[in-house]
């Protein structure tokens, strides 16, 4: 038996990130993104029998900001691009007993920042590089385990795109089943 999920198989899961430290422009800000993702699962043609390959379907994740005051502030949302046409993701079967798993979650996502009292229109940001979550977990799909950013993500004006906006600086997601 695969401890692998079949192919074309759809895996939602709940996604949680608290306390993520988010700079926009020179202001640091700490977020809680609550949200999901949903996977389907596609063959890997490079390693067929100990990984699969997963296209991402749908991400959303929202957050709430607070000013210094610890009054409404606004909003964030990051939000999938496109349909990943080309899937980056990742699981991979680092061992078979007991069972571990290597998952590299790619993602390429919008980012918009309301921020409620200004009157100005709301900020929308892209990402500058895919964002990399990567996690080892002991079953999948996950139950609660914990993902990290491999590295900072910097987020862009297309209008702009030489100018760093906001940077994602850390996002410890834990990730579960629906």
């Amino acid at each position: 038996m695969s401890l692998l999920p079949p192919i074309g198989a759809e895996i939602p899961c709940s996604m949680l990130a608290v306390n993520s430290p988010l700079k926009i422009r020179n202001s640091l800000v700490t977020v809680d993104f609550r949200g999901g993702i949903k996977h389907r699962v596609d063959v890997n043609p490079n390693d067929p029998m100990n990984s699969v390959r997963l296209r991402t379907v749908r991400f959303k994740m929202s957050a709430a900001m607070t000013d210094e005051t610890g009054n409404g502030g606004g909003g964030v949302t990051i939000e999938q691009n496109d349909v990943d046409a080309d899937p980056k993701s990742l699981l991979k079967v680092t061992q078979t007993f007991p069972p571990k798993f290597e998952i590299i979650t790619v993602l390429d996502f919008t980012m918009t920042i309301e921020q409620s009292g200004n009157g100005d229109e709301p900020l929308v940001l892209t990402t500058k590089d895919p964002a990399k979550l990567i996690g080892t977990l002991t079953q999948y799909p996950p139950k609660g385990d914990l993902y990290q950013l491999q590295s900072p993500v910097d987020l862009i004006d297309l209008e702009n795109p030489g100018i760093v906006v906001a940077t994602i600086q850390k996002l410890p997601v834990k990730i579960g089943g629906l």
